[in-house]
């Protein structure tokens, strides 16, 4: 009998109804999956480097792993695994029902009594199937609840095992719901929430060690491509496709014509990106002033600094841009006006009209060339050294890094440091500013000029420091490392940069504000330049979701749109990509977007820079 249209509908809701469970428990598997995951590293970016890790993370989404199990997933040839592994483990790795347990406790208990003596469990645990080891059994023993005549009621104890493991994820759901940090680490990087009425972040110390703990060195953070995920998408996906040539960039017209320049007044400014422990970037703030409407030419590029233009340098490669937001009734609400989207080399650029006012420019690096790598350094090296009559002197490689920091915190380029710019250095270094009183001091014992510290001055305020420590490098090495350097004395977690505004009609004025990180105001102009100026695409099946794509010189950006009412998490998968580094450091992951909000899926370079890159990237729907 054919089947009636009543009949053919009541089927569609059903398969509906079953595909959205099916989504439901997805998603409520990632959460767990992220909660627990979270309750033992800082980022889902960050990898598990032991068994020891690997033992706890899985204890930590409740599940109870026997040697036997952790060797399974950690052979001889394994040196880490990621998010997606993890993922993928804890779906084979399921914890048994109480039926199971009930099940196999009772093929161990012939006579049905309901209890089991201890030597008896400890040793089946020990001799049959996946053998436990004494320690594993008697962490085990522990827990049970024994009786004087030393038998355990296992229906008891499976019932324990069973709410311990529970409160266990509860417990990890809590933290990841509770703790604002671990909010922001859905599945790996950012998420931004954009309601209206978002101020500018007040400006605070960002120390990354501080001289008065232990003096750690930052572990690497070895973000190696993801195996595919195991997150499984929906029919609603999208793709792009975006191919590059080679060395290629949108090189539009950037400067205008030098005799055209000649009566514009400028105003530069240097500053720094810095990469902190957890992976988040920070950098200085400025204010521009403007005191009349004039034409005007704003550029931000890595610096090279003097003393470095004879080697090789990292932060060359580090890409950067510059948001512009005006700044309207008060600095809590700032509305973008453009950033730098013309390149010209490795210059970033902006030509336009800016009437008279306040303006806020905020630095920005996607982060895909200034992250956490494993480098192998063969020494330590020296910062100090004693002459022939035992005085510390600093060592040539040392001075060579200290006149580098001169130049990266010497914001105007005059080649003194004031009070301001001394400040910015300590509040990175020791969370601890330097008031008028201790810069008098420094102006007694070091040399200044105009009241501002000299290159000569530095060098031997750090001897000093070296001296107070009687030759000990330890404060040497927490203020090096707080400024990006590795025991090599290279920067390597760093990217100095200097921003130049020339103005046709007026004066402009720049002034560094604050050093901190981005913050809501600098995620949502990156969002509203990449929805503004970017391709956009309908998640096919989702009509409320969007996914925009734009290029901008040698980088490309997606960003995700959510219109909807519910949270969505999103499947990213870029493994059909050649020649390409995203920010994220996966090739597979998901994203989780909150209701009415917009995030950055993920930031795209070349790899090499002399070849073709191709981005390709599928964006589907999970839940």
């Amino acid at each position: 009998m054919a089947s009636t249209p009543g009949n053919q509908k009541a089927r569609h809701s059903e398969n509906s109804q079953g595909k959205k469970s099916q989504h439901a428990e997805e998603a409520i598997f990632y959460m767990n999956c992220r909660a627990a995951y979270l309750t033992v590293f800082k980022s889902s970016l960050e990898n598990i480097k032991s068994k020891e890790q690997l033992s706890l993370v899985l204890q930590q989404a409740g599940r109870n792993p026997s040697q036997k199990t952790i060797n399974k997933y950690w052979t001889s040839q394994t040196s880490s695994l990621n998010f997606d592994d993890f993922c993928a483990i804890l779906k084979k790795e399921k914890p048994p029902t109480k039926n199971e347990l009930l099940e196999a406790f009772g093929k161990i208990d012939i006579d049905k009594a309901g209890y089991i003596l201890h030597d008896e469990l400890c040793k089946i645990l020990t001799t049959r199937g996946d053998k436990m080891t004494w320690e594993e059994v008697t962490s085990i023993t522990n827990q049970a609840d024994f009786n004087c005549s030393g038998k355990l009621d296992y229906n008891k104890f499976c019932e324990l095992y069973l709410t311990t493991s529970e409160q266990c994820c509860k417990a990890a759901r809590d933290r990841l719901e509770t703790d604002p940090r671990l909010r922001q680490q859905h599945f790996g990087n950012q998420t931004e929430n954009f309601p209206e009425g978002i101020s500018l972040p007040v400006s605070k110390p960002s120390p990354r060690v501080s001289r008065k703990t232990d003096l750690k060195l930052p572990k690497a953070d070895s973000r190696a491509p993801s195996r595919p995920s195991s997150a499984q998408s929906s029919k609603a996906s999208t793709s792009t496709t975006v191919t590059v040539g080679a060395s290629s960039s949108s090189s539009t017209k950037l400067i205008v014509e030098p005799d055209t320049m000649k009566e514009w007044q400028c105003a530069q400014c240097r500053g720094c990106f810095y990469l902190e422990e957890d992976g988040e970037i920070i950098s200085h703030k400025y204010r521009l002033h403007l005191p009349q409407r004039s034409a005007l030419c704003v550029t931000i590029r890595p610096f090279t600094i003097p003393q470095a233009e004879r080697k090789s340098c990292h932060w060359l490669s580090v890409d950067t841009a510059l948001f512009i937001l005006k700044e309207n009734e008060t600095q809590e609400n700032l509305q973008l006006v453009s950033f730098t989207e013309l390149q010209n080399k490795e210059v970033f650029g902006w030509r336009g009209e800016l009437g008279a006012g306040v303006y806020w420019l905020l630095p920005f690096t996607t982060g895909c060339r200034l992250r956490k790598v494993k480098t192998q350094i063969s020494g330590e090296a020296k910062l100090v050294w004693r002459d022939e009559d035992g005085e510390l002197a600093l060592t040539k490689e040392f001075r060579a890094a200290l006149l580098e920091i001169f130049e990266t915190i010497d914001l105007d380029g005059n080649g003194l440091l004031s009070l301001e710019e001394y400040n910015f250095f300590e509040l990175r270094t020791s969370g601890e500013k330097c008031d008028q009183e201790a810069w008098a001091v420094c102006k007694e014992n070091f040399e200044m000029k105009k009241n501002e510290l000299t290159r000569q001055g530095f060098l031997d305020l750090n001897l000093m420091e070296a001296n107070d420590q009687d030759g000990d490098p330890w404060d040497l090495w927490v203020t090096l490392l707080s400024l990006g350097y590795n025991k090599a004395l290279e920067m390597t977690e760093a990217c100095p940069f200097v921003i130049d505004v020339c103005a046709e009609r007026c004066k402009p004025r720049v002034k560094a504000i604050s050093l901190e990180a981005g913050g809501s105001q600098l995620s949502r102009a990156v969002c509203r330049s990449v929805v503004n100026k970017g391709e956009a695409k309908v998640l096919d099946g989702s009509e409320n979701i969007f996914i925009y794509t734009y290029r901008s010189g040698s980088r490309i950006t997606s960003v995700i749109e959510n219109k909807s009412e519910n949270k969505v998490i999103i499947h990213v998968n870029n493994e059909q990509s050649k020649n390409c580094l995203n920010n994220r450091g996966l090739t597979v992951f998901a994203v989780e977007v909150a209701p009415k909000s917009m995030m950055v899926s993920q930031h795209v370079m070349a790899l090499n820079e002399q070849e073709e890159w191709i981005y390709s990237c599928v964006h589907s729907l999970v839940c």
